[in-house]
């Protein structure tokens, strides 16, 4: 059995179709049922349950608010993945924990292979990256760490349904076009992460839609293949601040899913394209 924690967010939500769809039995606690904010409330569903694998897909995902919440996301993402892994050694189980590119620098223009040097440059990432140390540790060998970037699907809010959001009401807007990186189809990476829980084939993985843009060129194509007749103006990061910092480099090097055998994910272009449709029903 595969327990799912982060159900309502875009991923979770997905990986319990994608699931379902293989007939793999798995449960999805609520919010009250597995809190990550406390150490029974982490681990005592957990224990209860003793799945045979665990995908942590749940998250403080607030990237800007977490400048000001910098203890609830250090807590959630940090503390509450360690109690999470530490539950998972309890009844030696498999381990899937959803990282991010934020975990990184952001600099030079050179994808990042897995083992870079980490040097997250907001809490985000320092919340994240504590979340990847826990499972290290707690874990033993029996652990993935799946670092994405640029999620959208299509239970939440994300980039895709905003722009389309300011299409309504503008012919013209500014969007960044110094940070650059992978958009990524929730329903791919599910694809991926069910193939991983299958298996045997345990690291750190990166894994994102094919292709790398800007988030400006992420706009222009949302908007030619929605049939949107809005001009995108590109700006630089400095023209658009924001309370955290943004990494200007997301890209991250696929190596490690090749070398294990794993399928990449397909272009995020095509993705996008299935997106809209998927939208559109």
């Amino acid at each position: 059995m595969v327990l799912i924690t982060g159900i309502l967010g875009q991923l979770g939500y997905d990986l319990a179709k994608e699931l379902t769809k293989r007939g793999v039995e798995y449960v999805a606690p609520s919010l009250e049922e597995l809190e990550l904010t406390t150490e029974h409330g982490a681990k005592d569903f957990i224990l209860a349950k003793k799945p045979d694998t665990i995908i942590h897909c749940a998250a403080y995902t607030a990237v800007d608010k977490a400048e000001s919440e910098q203890e609830l996301a250090l807590t959630i993402n940090g503390l509450g993945t360690r109690w999470v892994a530490e539950a998972c050694h309890e009844i030696d189980a498999k381990m899937i924990y959803i990282s991010t590119d934020y975990v990184f620098g952001g600099d030079g223009h050179i994808p990042y292979e897995v083992n870079d040097e980490k040097k997250p440059v907001n809490v985000y990432g320092r919340s994240k990256l504590l979340g990847e140390d826990a499972v290290c540790a707690m874990v033993d060998d029996k652990h993935f760490i799946v670092r994405t970037s640029w999620v959208f699907g299509i239970n939440g809010n994300n980039f895709i349904k905003t722009m389309l959001r300011l299409a309504e009401t503008k012919d013209k807007i500014s969007v960044v076009n110094d940070q650059i990186g992978s958009p990524t189809y929730t329903v791919d990476l599910a694809r991926l992460l069910a193939d991983m829980a299958a298996s045997e084939k345990y690291g750190t993985y990166h894994a994102t839609n094919e292709g790398f843009c800007s988030w400006a060129e992420f706009a222009r194509e949302i908007f030619a293949q929605a049939g949107k007749d809005v001009e995108v103006e590109g700006i630089p990061t400095m023209e658009y601040p924001t309370p955290a910092r943004r990494p200007f480099n997301s890209r991250l090097s696929k190596k490690s899913l090749d070398e294990a055998g794993f399928e990449r994910l397909p272009t995020w272009q095509d993705a996008l394209k299935r997106y809209l449709v998927e939208l559109n029903q």
